[in-house]
């Protein structure tokens, strides 16, 4: 008994001092232990159903870009013909590996993170080639045409155009303007040209000129206003 005794007495001593406050810090490490539990918990939850909702914005973008991109691809393969007078162009995705797709092709592996467009065109007596192997007026009129059937699929307000036509010869910036004309009765266009064929084909001219003292001063002159007078 005794030995047990003595046993006892010196795992008492070994223990050390004894802390009177042990179990009221025991119980505030507890409670702050399953606070932080709960809001490890509570952000695991939030991010599972943020991963979700990414999901779902993702499949809702790629199903919108989509349906957009073939809308427009059908109106580019119209405006092209109209703008060239002829040839065939297409629009075609292109993933970041190189893969290119046809028109609806493999819908619902595509990623609009690393999705491309490729534009193919054709002018009349050319082969098809890439947008990039193209003249300066060629691409000018593929850029506008691709332009036009976007405004087409999702009219805007405004469209400003900034010497876009200075790269055509006379018979393009012809069908430029009526591609132009044929458009603005969903869209004002506001054109910076110094081209005669296109200001042919605008309603109200604004023009920059010297008055007689040296200064510049600006001009307006709407056109059906001032055909209406000269009629008189």
């Amino acid at each position: 008994m005794q030995a047990a005794i003595e046993q006892l007495r010196g795992k008492i001593l070994r223990l050390g001092m004894v802390n009177p406050l042990a179990l009221e810090e025991y119980e505030e490490t507890a409670e702050r232990h399953q606070f932080l539990s709960s809001q490890s918990e509570d952000l695991r939850q939030a991010g599972a159903t943020l991963r979700e909702l990414i999901d779902e914005l993702d499949s809702a973008m790629s199903e919108r870009f989509l349906r957009t991109f073939q809308a427009v691809a059908a109106e580019f393969e119209q405006t092209f013909t109209q703008l060239f007078g002829g040839g065939s162009a297409r629009l075609q995705l292109s993933g970041s590996a190189g893969d290119e797709r046809e028109n609806g092709e493999e819908l619902g592996e595509i990623n609009l993170h690393t999705q491309g467009v490729e534009i193919i065109a054709r002018p009349p007596g050319k082969k098809q080639q890439s947008i990039s192997l193209l003249s300066g007026g060629e691409r000018t009129l593929t850029a506008a045409a691709l332009l036009f059937a976007i405004l087409r699929v999702n009219p805007s307000p405004f469209c400003i155009l900034d010497e876009t036509d200075a790269a055509l010869d006379e018979s393009n910036v012809g069908r430029f303007g009526g591609a132009i004309q044929r458009l603005t009765s969903q869209t004002q266009f506001i054109l910076i040209t110094h081209n005669r064929g296109t200001i042919e084909v605008a309603d109200t001219l604004y023009g920059v000129t010297m008055g007689d003292d040296g200064g510049s001063k600006t001009i307006s002159l709407r056109v059906e206003e001032y055909v209406s007078k000269a009629a008189d």
